[in-house]
């Protein structure tokens, strides 16, 4: 098995878009590969069919390899719950809360379960695409890396550096990343790659020249900036996505919480023509919204505490006494009760406060975690859906179900619909077209007509689109030499 890591000069520099594209490529050489990565701190997290927590980006790598995602592409997920503490899911699994200075004291036997997952994939593949996290010469921790330097020296590999020329100063990224390397990993690099370029990119063609002066590393090129072809980022807020459509297009409001997770649960929206979304965090950004839809949240407590602080509690119940359908998501669908109480703290922090009172239910936490896929009917649409959520929901009144789900065979009620008031537990609520004229329907807009490409068969064209562009800019010679050694 040869084994290829992707680098990144800093944080958002295109390492999870640069795996996806890379698998996608080699699944179209014929080779076998599949993405890894060893350490994952998001809150955007995808459920495996047995029931397990992966980044949804290391499972949009895995789509992109014609893999199914498993549990063992993402061994350690860190899901950020509030300040300085995170949840530790390993391979698929809740753990425990950890503050930061906790779980730094559990590297030495997280890196021995990152050792046991790297041994497996040695028989699965030819190829296995790492992605590292952040900057892989943060000097202050660099001994306690576990995602970086560490796992391709472990299996002998090789690795990619990308930079992102938006940020500015990408020779000074680039070169720098380099020299700050200790030269046994300096050794280790087969290419260097500029990402996210806007403009005339003849205006960069003296890089190789000035990248040369500087370091010995191959210069596969510059990749110009495609919003079209954004499948998955870790933390969902690449600034490609935080609105789409025209401003006097129907608006639906999405509320960005603080802890906001699961953000690609706005993504099937950008396959419509003729609708806006955008994410909103003060009161006036609701005015003459068609539609509010409340996602995810990490720290349900939390957020609804900051609804209600910020005045959106109070402007989300006025919109929806007006008949603006609003929409609640996971911990946004916990939100629109009567109540939401942690008496213990297992989701975040403790405490029980009133929710917006827009849905006859009421939540409380427990410690068991529900983690599962489904699949959800609406209409004639059967698609993949899924539930990652602590809390039991409780109805207190009689409410139609917004869908039905097929779970072990058994066909069930899901979710509440009150009039213009919908809950559901259902991640991938909206990659239904069903379910989006639904929406459209009950927010007036009536002239929509939703795109009938299912959500499954567009990401398989961003895929294919993401390898072209690869093919299209880059001189990966070098790349090959490595992998069909």
């Amino acid at each position: 098995m040869k084994a290829v890591s992707i680098l990144g000069s800093s944080s958002n520099a295109g390492k999870s878009w640069m795996v996806t594209a890379f698998a996608a490529l080699l699944r179209r050489r014929g080779i076998r590969v599949a993405p890894f990565k060893a350490q994952n701190m998001s809150n955007n997290s995808y459920v495996t069919l047995e029931g397990g927590e992966i980044g949804r980006a290391q499972a949009a790598q895995a789509e992109a390899a014609g893999l199914r995602p498993i549990a063992d592409m993402n061994p350690i997920l860190l899901k950020p719950s509030g300040d300085n503490r995170s949840q530790l899911v390993l391979f698929g699994k809740a753990v425990r809360h950890y503050n930061a200075q906790d779980y730094y004291q559990t590297v030495a036997p997280l890196w021995e379960q990152v050792c046991q997952a790297l041994e497996r994939w040695k028989s699965r593949c030819d190829v296995l695409l790492l992605e590292g996290a952040g900057s892989p010469v943060e000097l202050n921790l660099m001994d306690r890396d576990l995602v970086n330097l560490r796992p391709i020296k472990y299996l002998d590999g090789r690795w990619i550096l990308t930079c992102d020329i938006e940020r500015g100063g990408v020779f000074a990224q680039a070169i720098g990343t380099h020299q700050l390397l200790p030269p046994a990993q300096q050794a280790r690099g087969i290419g260097l790659i500029v990402n996210k370029f806007r403009g005339d990119s003849a205006l960069f063609n003296d890089a190789a020249k000035y990248f040369g002066q500087h370091m010995d590393l191959p210069y596969l090129g510059v990749l110009p900036m495609a919003p079209e072809l954004q499948p998955e980022t870790e933390d969902g807020f690449a600034v490609e996505t935080e609105s789409s459509g025209h401003a006097d297009d129907p608006t639906l409001a999405w509320i960005r919480f603080p802890r906001i997770s699961n953000t690609q649960d706005i993504q099937p929206w950008g396959l419509e023509h003729g609708i806006r979304t955008r994410w909103v965090t003060r009161p006036t950004e609701l005015s003459g919204a068609s539609a509010i839809i409340l996602p995810g949240s990490k720290n349900t407590v939390a957020d609804l505490q900051w609804l209600h602080s910020s005045g959106l509690a109070q402007a989300i119940r006025s919109a929806a006494a007006k008949g603006v359908p609003v929409v609640g998501i996971c911990g946004g669908y916990q939100m629109l009760g009567q109540s939401v109480s942690d008496p213990e703290g297992i989701a975040g922090d403790t405490g029980q406060l009133d929710g917006l009172r827009l849905l006859d239910l009421r939540t409380v936490y427990r410690s068991e975690k529900t983690v599962r896929q489904v699949e959800a009917q609406s209409g004639k649409d059967r698609w993949q859906a899924y539930e990652i959520h602590m809390g039991e929901t409780l109805e207190q009144g009689s409410a139609e179900p917004l869908l039905t789900v097929q779970l072990n065979g058994e066909i069930r009620p899901e979710g509440m619909c009150q009039g213009n008031i919908w809950g559901s537990y259902l991640h991938g609520l909206f990659e239904s077209p069903n379910m989006r004229a639904h929406l459209a329907q009950a927010a007036g807009i009536a002239d929509f007509r939703p795109n009938p490409v299912l959500w499954t068969s567009h990401k398989e064209d961003i895929y294919s689109g993401m390898a072209d562009l690869l093919e299209a800019h880059l001189d990966l010679d070098s790349v090959w030499r490595y992998v069909d050694a």
